[in-house]
């Protein structure tokens, strides 16, 4: 990390204000150069003329410089503040490669703050998603994480599995000593606490994941009754065709759109019948695929005319499905027919309103929003599954005594929690050993 390097830090683009970033031993240096100035004061702002190294004035603007070890980075940092557009920062910035920087690979400001000890994995994957959040809830979780709650709930189990791992290495290195009476009991209740607390959070995680990417909402039925109308009423403009005619929506749509502070994206798929064609029998099997991925389900029926076996073959896949679902009764405006009694279900005409609809949504949405901590990604739910697995398998380790095959199962568990926030380092079990029982005195 001895190159400085430098990149735009806004959006790329015309904008009021744009910010080019400097990070490295060199960044007060170079920009020193084009500011033709002797130094700059550590977190001061100070309005200067920006000069190319041929002495042509690029722009006026503000710049801080902010002193190593107290930057993002844990680098020395300089900020350009320049006015707004794409031709000023990119002067800037060739400017600042002529004077001895180079332009930033993709996340390199984020790496170097990880590898100073700045921030750790999990907030640096929280700010991220931070900038890319969509919804309310998903910012205050990210948030939190950006705090650092994630970071101490992996901390402490990270501890506790640490301190039990130079135990049992001590154990087998030094079997002679004599061992506290309580602690296999101690032990196993830390491998079941820790074990549990990490299954429930990567499950909490997994089913409510649509806190942070956004719920997937899937609108099924057969044919004509209604489910391309509904989508249309939702969005509030005419998205899918709607047709009489069986089969017009052969392919799946999907939409984002927001329900109160949550950002859901509705698929409207195919409509599910046995005698299809061939074209539309890949629609239908794409409508089969949006029920198991969604997070809800709107299971669509015509309320005008008789249940038929369709009907009953929606209603038993949707039934099938974990997944929340809502039964709506379409065309309301017309002669109420269904025969078919479902529990709850909303009866509606989405030619008039479907708000009532929106309103349910609404206030399910509002059931999962949750003050707990969670993981914001794939890799970190895995790794907690894969932890509490290998602390599921050194208790029933424990149980048998086999101390090096238990004393594996606890690194493997601490590799996993580790990868969440920063790597595992051997000389944590060595400071351990040493602290806690005094070797080598």
């Amino acid at each position: 990390m001895s190159e400085t390097i430098a990149a735009l830090a806004t959006a790329y683009g015309i904008g009021s204000v744009s910010i080019v970033r400097l990070s490295g031993k060199d960044a007060l240096a170079i920009s020193l150069k084009l500011l033709k100035l002797s130094n700059l004061e550590p977190r001061y702002a100070k309005l200067a003329k920006i000069y190319s190294l041929d002495d042509e004035i690029l722009d006026e603007g503000i710049v801080i410089y902010f002193k190593a070890p107290a930057s993002f980075t844990g680098e020395d940092i300089v900020e350009f503040q320049t006015h707004g557009g794409v031709m000023v920062s990119e002067r800037i910035l060739n400017e600042l490669v002529r004077a001895g920087a180079r332009l930033a690979m993709p996340g390199e400001f984020s790496k170097r703050a990880f590898l100073n000890g700045k921030m750790d994995l999990a907030k640096a994957e929280a700010m991220q998603g931070l900038i890319t959040s969509k919804s309310e809830i998903a910012a205050k979780i990210l948030t939190r994480q950006m705090q650092g709650d994630l970071s101490k709930f992996v901390g402490e189990i990270r501890s506790e599995v640490v301190k039990t791992l130079a135990f049992v290495e001590t154990m087998i290195d030094y079997a002679d000593d004599d061992l506290p009476a309580n602690l296999l009991e101690q032990t196993k209740q830390m491998l079941l606490k820790n074990s549990e607390k990490l299954e429930r959070i990567a499950t909490l995680s997994e089913q409510r994941r649509g806190l942070i990417d956004g719920f997937k909402i899937a609108i099924v039925g057969k044919p004509n009754v209604g489910k391309s109308s509904i989508l249309n009423s939702f969005l509030a403009y005419e998205r899918a065709i709607v047709s009489d005619e069986a089969g017009t929506t052969r392919d799946r749509i999907e939409e984002n759109f927001k329900i109160g502070s949550h950002l859901v994206r509705i698929i409207d798929t195919a409509g599910i019948r046995k005698d299809a064609g061939k074209i539309e029998q890949i629609g239908i099997n794409y409508s089969i695929a949006a029920i198991n991925e969604a997070d809800i389900i709107l299971a669509v029926f015509d309320g005008s005319n008789p249940s038929d076996e369709q009907d009953k073959e929606i209603i038993r896949l949707v039934s099938n499905s974990s997944k929340k679902a809502f039964f709506i009764l379409n065309k309301s405006d017309l002669a109420f027919k269904f025969d078919i009694n479902l529990d709850g279900a909303i009866k509606i005409s989405a030619k008039t309103d479907t708000s009532v609809v929106l309103k349910k949504l609404e206030e399910y949405l509002k059931t999962q929003d949750t003050d707990e901590i969670m993981l914001s990604s794939n890799r970190q739910i895995l790794s907690c599954k894969e932890a509490s697995e290998a602390l599921k398998r050194a208790l029933n380790l424990l149980v048998e005594s086999e101390l090096e095959l238990f004393a594996y199962e606890l690194n493997a568990a601490i590799e996993q929690i580790s990868s969440i926030t920063k790597p595992f380092e051997r000389s944590e079990i060595l400071d351990e050993m040493f602290s806690s029982f005094c070797l080598g005195k």
